[in-house]
């Protein structure tokens, strides 16, 4: 819903906030709800919901759940949403880009814990405790995932920056840029690429700092499409093809390859708003698919470190209650 409203450019279509053209958030009237009001106005009233929802599985887990950081986690959650929402208003209220840019990673940040709770509430996470059912990864693969989810996560952080500061066709043409493997960012070379724009949903003149980090995002898409691919393949070689664990990397893979498909087709359909929100989500999706491969392999070591010891303990109480009888034997 968030990426709908900046790839329509309807941030600001309801100047004011926590109240919606002076009407009550919840009662603005529907026949209002035209254009960029509607977007932006869509997005207020979801993110209000989900702020609900938050409420209620912190108070929830807070009465039910045994595990004490996990009652905490439902608070730290209810803080974020929270936090999300007025960094939202103020984005309208103060009108500044920089904050929009925090508003769409805090939205990851968020959407990672959340999950990380569904994560460890589910029925086959408790289960997970006696024998890991997926052989564990060893530690060197386990600081991969965690480095390229890493390395995903400053991509976002990129692509957020380029969005709210209109920097998405600051080079309009893919593969190439201007035609070469890395733009001129000159003042001639800038005054020549505004005179020939063919972006309709920004006017301003782009400049140097914008063709920069626009390149900037794409050798982070190369990056990150090779270090993903290499992960998987890492996988495969250690626990074979039939493994859970791998399946997933490679799912991954999968994801990125549309993430990287999607990069692409934004710029050869000048932005067109349903393709460049579509690559915002596969964006998050990748990134959460990556943190959850993370979360995975440190359960699957730390089960396995435990289960390990378990099966020493026991093989060490046995060899002591047979010593006596070797002993006399």
């Amino acid at each position: 819903m968030g990426g709908l409203v900046t790839s329509h450019g309807a941030g600001m279509a309801v100047p004011d906030w926590p109240t919606t053209y002076g009407y009550n958030m919840f009662l603005f009237p529907i026949s209002l709800w035209k254009g960029g009001i509607f977007y932006e106005h869509s997005h207020r009233l979801y993110a209000s919901f989900v702020g609900l929802l938050t409420a209620v599985l912190a108070v929830w887990l807070w009465l039910t759940e045994p595990r004490q950081w996990l009652r905490w986690a439902g608070v730290g959650a209810l803080f974020l949403v929270a936090l999300q929402g007025t960094l939202g208003g103020l984005r309208v209220t103060l009108f500044k880009d920089q904050i929009g840019i925090v508003h769409a990673t805090l939205a990851q940040i968020f959407l990672l814990w959340i999950s990380g709770i569904a994560l460890v509430t589910s029925p086959w996470w408790l289960k997970f405790s006696s024998r890991p059912p997926m052989t564990a990864v060893s530690p060197g693969l386990t600081y991969r995932f965690a480095a390229v989810t890493g390395l995903i996560f400053v991509q976002l952080i990129l692509g957020a920056s380029m969005r709210h500061q209109h920097a998405g066709l600051a080079v309009p043409d893919f593969p190439l840029a201007y035609g070469k493997v890395w733009p001129a960012t000159d003042p001639d070379s800038i005054l020549r690429y505004n005179q020939t724009r063919l972006e309709v949903t920004a006017y301003n003149p782009i400049t140097a700092p914008q063709v920069r980090l626009h390149m900037l995002h794409r050798v982070g898409a190369v990056c990150i499409y090779l270090a993903v691919a290499f992960c998987a393949w890492a996988c495969c070689r250690q626990l074979g093809f039939r493994q859970p664990m791998t399946r997933l990397a490679l799912a991954w893979f999968g994801i990125v390859n549309l993430q990287f498909l999607l990069g692409a087709a934004t710029i050869w359909s000048l932005k067109a708003a349903d393709v460049a929100t579509a690559h915002v989500v596969t964006g998050a999706l990748a990134l959460l698919t990556g943190a959850g491969l993370v979360a995975l392999a440190l359960r699957g070591r730390a089960v396995e470190a435990t289960f390990q010891s378990s099966a020493r303990s026991d093989l060490n109480r046995d060899f002591s209650h047979q010593l006596p009888v070797e002993v006399a034997r």
